[in-house]
């Protein structure tokens, strides 16, 4: 059977498995672009109904609504708390898809409420909320799934593989970027509301409130009170995927170095160069540049594994590997078959198999906390201008 049908068969058994599944029902909790994309992949699964959804935006929760109840035969309730969402007994699983400064709250919350989370990255903000997450995931029954699709990739997988089998040799550095514009999307300070907002909830624990403001609420990823800006946006994919490639520990130290940032209403640096050391004797370069030109979405971020024999070159959708003296014919080459959207039904495929089993998913907190520690600890380089160190128990400044 070659690698095409493989793979459509494959297809094939996990719909007719699902079909036969016990059923879930999902809670969505935080219904904008991202998180209504995801519930969608999980909808692909016959045995799951989408039993309710939550937003503080009107116009997000709508949509999502909508969307929902045109793949199943009813509506899902509707929720503008998401307290009152964790407390409905229906609810089995909740997908947590808000902004980043609520998803270590969040979390703790369905735990204790029962449900089984998937959440999407960076898990939490800072080193003492992913301490606080790991001690509760060692407590807990629940299965927790961060979403890091990677981490259930067949791709990725492969180049696991490759790494372990040695056919790199010695790998002592891995250099991987990313790069896009958001510098050219407008000068002006501007933004605007489709609809009702409870401004207050959606601040939630960032302390100090502050008033409302249109912008922050459609760019707070690169403002520095609710997020870790691009390089923890990215960063947390890269290098849980450097993480996986090289069965990687938690880092010993991180350095890193930045430009301004140069997008008005922007605190957060878009030009920024993260070096991660590790104790598996490699160290772990991540340049993200988001004002360089417009890649398309399957060339915009690689990873280049130099090995002493070999290096392996992974992006979205290509994993090839050069041998040395021969550089400019890869010995091995692979593409997914799918695209790289295929890594993300893959992720949720593994967590609603460990929902019905009980096993352990591909990503648990502990590795979605070691990928956000790196990017947390890059921006305490940037903000201490100085080595970041890692003793095992917290941050050394």
């Amino acid at each position: 059977m070659n690698r095409r049908r493989f793979l459509v068969a494959g297809g094939s058994m996990i719909a007719a498995n699902a079909a036969q599944a016990d059923p879930i029902v999902l809670g969505v909790i935080g219904a904008g672009g991202r998180g209504t994309f995801v519930m969608t992949v999980f909808q692909k699964d016959p045995a799951l109904r989408v039993g309710a959804v939550c937003d503080v935006y009107e116009p997000n929760l709508e949509r999502a609504v909508s969307t929902a109840g045109k793949a199943q035969s009813a509506a899902p309730k509707i929720y503008r708390n998401y307290r009152d969402l964790l407390a409905d007994k229906s609810i089995q699983a909740v997908l947590i898809a808000t902004p980043e400064h609520w998803h270590a709250q969040m979390v703790l919350d369905a735990l204790a409420a029962g449900k089984d989370v998937y959440v999407e990255k960076p898990l939490c903000r800072t080193p003492e909320e992913g301490i606080k997450l790991i001690e509760v995931e060692k407590a807990t029954k629940q299965i927790i799934q961060v979403g890091m699709q990677r981490r259930s990739y067949d791709l990725y997988l492969e180049g696991q593989k490759i790494v372990k089998d040695g056919t790199l040799g010695r790998v002592r550095m891995v250099r991987s970027w990313w790069l896009n514009n958001y510098v050219g999307n407008g000068g002006a300070r501007t933004a605007k509301l489709d609809g009702p907002l409870d401004w207050e909830q959606w601040q939630g624990p960032v302390e100090p409130h502050v008033a409302p403001d249109p912008f922050i609420f459609r760019n707070w990823r690169q403002i520095s009170a609710y997020a870790g800006g691009i390089i923890a946006d990215q960063g947390a994919h890269v290098f849980d995927g450097i993480h996986l490639l090289m069965s990687a520990s938690y880092p010993v130290a991180v350095t890193a170095a930045a430009g301004k940032p140069h997008r008005v209403g922007y605190d957060t640096p878009e030009s920024v160069v993260a070096t991660a050391e590790y104790p598996e004797d490699f160290i772990g370069v991540f340049s993200v540049n988001y004002a360089a030109m417009r890649y398309k979405s399957r060339n915009d971020q690689m990873n280049h594994l130099d090995g002493d024999k070999a290096r392996m070159d992974i992006g979205r959708e290509d994993c090839k590997v050069h041998m040395e003296g021969s550089e400019e014919t890869p010995a091995i080459s692979h593409r997914t078959e799918k695209g790289f959207g295929w890594a993300t039904d893959l992720h949720v495929q593994n967590f609603l198999e460990c929902v019905r089993t009980r096993k352990t998913p591909t990503a648990p907190m502990r590795l979605g906390f070691q990928a956000a520690l790196v990017m947390q600890m890059a921006n305490l380089s940037l903000k201490h201008g100085k080595r970041i160190r890692w003793d095992g128990k917290g941050v050394v400044v």
